[in-house]
Order: C-alpha cells, then sequence, then structure tokens
C-alpha cells in the first residue's frame, strides 16, 4: 500500500497543461519553510527598488516528494551542463535574489 499513488511501471500518464499555466510566471525568489509533515515553497519575484513582494504560486508538499523533486532536479541540471556547460552562480554576500531557505515564515500583505 505504500506505492498507492504511484502508477505501475510502463502505464502513460497523460498531464493537461492550461492556457494560462502554459504561459509560466517569472520567480525570482523562492522562500522554503517546512514541518514535519510538508514542505511549502512560495514563489515570489523581487524588484530593485519595489520593497514589497507578493507570492505568485505557492507549492506545498511531502518531504518525501520535495527529496524526489530534489533529485529530479539535480539529474536535469547536470543533464544541462552537459550539454550547455557549468551554470554559474555569484556566491557573493550582496546578491539578494535567489532561492533562499527560510525558516521563519512571515505573511506580508
Amino acid at each position: 500500500m505504500a506505492n498507492e499513488n504511484v502508477p505501475p511501471q510502463g502505464q502513460q500518464i497523460n498531464i493537461e497543461l492550461g492556457e494560462k499555466e502554459a504561459e509560466g510566471l517569472y520567480s525570482n525568489l523562492a522562500i522554503i519553510t517546512h514541518s514535519p509533515a510538508e514542505f511549502i515553497i512560495d514563489f515570489t519575484r523581487i524588484v530593485p527598488g519595489v520593497p514589497k513582494a507578493k507570492v505568485l504560486s505557492r507549492i506545498i508538499t511531502t518531504p518525501q516528494h520535495a527529496k524526489m523533486f530534489l533529485r529530479a532536479l539535480k539529474e536535469n541540471i547536470e543533464r544541462y551542463e552537459s550539454r550547455f556547460g557549468e551554470i554559474k552562480v555569484d556566491q557573493s554576500s550582496e546578491q539578494h535574489f535567489g532561492f533562499v531557505p527560510n525558516t521563519k515564515a512571515e505573511k506580508i500583505n
């Protein structure tokens, strides 16, 4: 019963992509919080000179699915870099854009 939500190998899943979702949203900041039962990822976009940002999308998932997502993302980054070269990331302390873990969630209205 542990694999109830996992389709049998070889079974095809049809995924529908709506017109609005196909346009996508640009995000340059993700705030990640978690509890023992779930991971919450809030995607937002911050713009220089604008002191307030609004959450564009929130994803809530289980710790197991968060770890599976991490593995899938790592594999895809490796494939990307093998084809297009290393992705450079500026690690300077002045950089404010990017994805950061957050242990304290704050709601901004």
